[in-house]
C-alpha cells in the first residue's frame, strides 16, 4: 500500500538536496538529473557544488551553499531557490554527522556536534519549508535517518539517538501533514560506502555503493512508500531484531558484532 504520492515524471519536479555535495547526496543529484529533475543542491563546500552544477548545466541545477546548523543561512538559501525556480517539489534532508562511540568515550564537544547537525539542523529546515508547503498544500518532506535508529547499538552513542529522533519526527510529521497534502519520507539506509562510514573499524555488513542507495531511494520515491530502507536483506533482520524482547536482542547483539 501506498501511503504517498507515486513519482512517476521527475521531468516535472524541482528537488531540493540538503547534504548533497558528497556521499549519498551526490549520487542522488547525479541520478536525479539523470532522469530530468531539477536539482538543487546544497552543503557547506560550495566548491564541490559548482562543479556539480558545472557538470549538470545550470539550467536544470542550481547550488545553494548553506550550513545546516545556522538557520539564517538556510532561509537565504530556500529564498534564493523560490527566487530561481518559484519554489520547489520534494525537499530531502541528509545531511548527517558521525563519530563512534562507547559509553565510557563521551566526549560533549563531539556529541554536541552532532546533534547540531543530525537533529537540531534538521528542524532549522523543517521550520523553513513546511511553512513554503502548507501554503500550497502540497510538497514532499524526505528525512534521511538509519537503521542506527531502530535500536541501540554499539559505537553508536550519539548517532544511534539522534536518529531514532528523526524516526519519531518523520512518523509523527506524517500524521499532522499528511490530511495537509504533504508527503513524508522516511529514509533508512543500512551500511552505504561514504566518507563517514569511512571512519568505521568493524565489518559492515551487505555494504553497499552511494549509486545504489541513490536508485533504491529513487524506487522508493516512485513506490509512494513512507518508509524506504535498503538493503533489504540486512534491513530486513534488523526489523526482526527490532522486535526482540530485550534479553534475545542483547545476546543477539553481542554475538553478531563481538562487542
Amino acid at each position: 500500500m501506498s501511503l504517498n504520492k507515486k513519482i512517476n515524471d521527475w521531468s516535472k519536479k524541482r528537488v531540493w538536496i540538503v547534504g548533497a555535495s558528497t556521499g549519498i547526496g551526490a549520487a542522488l543529484a547525479d541520478a536525479l538529473h539523470s532522469r530530468k529533475a531539477k536539482v538543487a543542491i546544497s552543503a557547506r563546500s560550495a566548491d564541490k557544488l559548482n562543479e556539480m552544477v558545472t557538470r549538470f548545466g545550470a539550467s536544470r541545477a542550481i547550488s545553494l551553499p548553506l550550513d545546516i546548523t545556522k538557520v539564517e543561512t538556510i532561509k537565504a538559501a530556500e529564498q534564493e531557490l523560490v527566487d530561481a525556480w518559484g519554489g520547489y517539489d520534494l525537499v530531502i534532508f541528509m545531511a548527517g554527522d558521525y563519530h563512534a562511540m562507547r559509553a565510557w568515550e563521551i566526549d560533549l564537544q563531539i556529541a554536541k556536534k552532532m546533534m547540531d547537525v543530525n537533529w537540531s539542523g534538521f528542524m532549522n529546515g523543517l521550520s523553513i519549508v513546511i511553512p513554503r508547503f502548507m501554503q500550497a498544500n502540497d510538497g514532499g518532506i524526505a528525512l534521511v535517518s538509519s537503521v542506527a535508529g531502530y535500536r541501540g547499538l554499539p559505537k553508536s552513542l550519539i548517532y544511534g539517538p539522534s536518529k531514532a529522533a528523526l524516526i519519531n519526527l518523520a512518523e509523527t510529521m506524517f500524521i499532522d501533514l499528511k490530511e495537509k497534502g504533504l508527503d513524508i519520507y522516511l529514509i533508512c539506509p543500512g551500511f552505504v560506502k561514504t566518507p563517514l562510514t569511512d571512519k568505521n573499524d568493524f565489518d559492515m555488513p551487505s555494504i553497499i555503493t552511494p549509486e545504489e542507495a541513490a536508485l533504491e531511494i529513487i524506487k522508493g520515491f516512485e513506490k509512494g512508500e513512507f518508509e524506504i530502507h535498503f538493503p533489504k536483506r540486512f534491513t530486513n533482520m534488523l526489523k526482526v531484531l527490532r522486535h526482540l524482547p530485550y534479553s534475545l536482542y542483547f545476546a543477539a547483539i553481542k554475538r553478531s558484532t563481538k562487542l
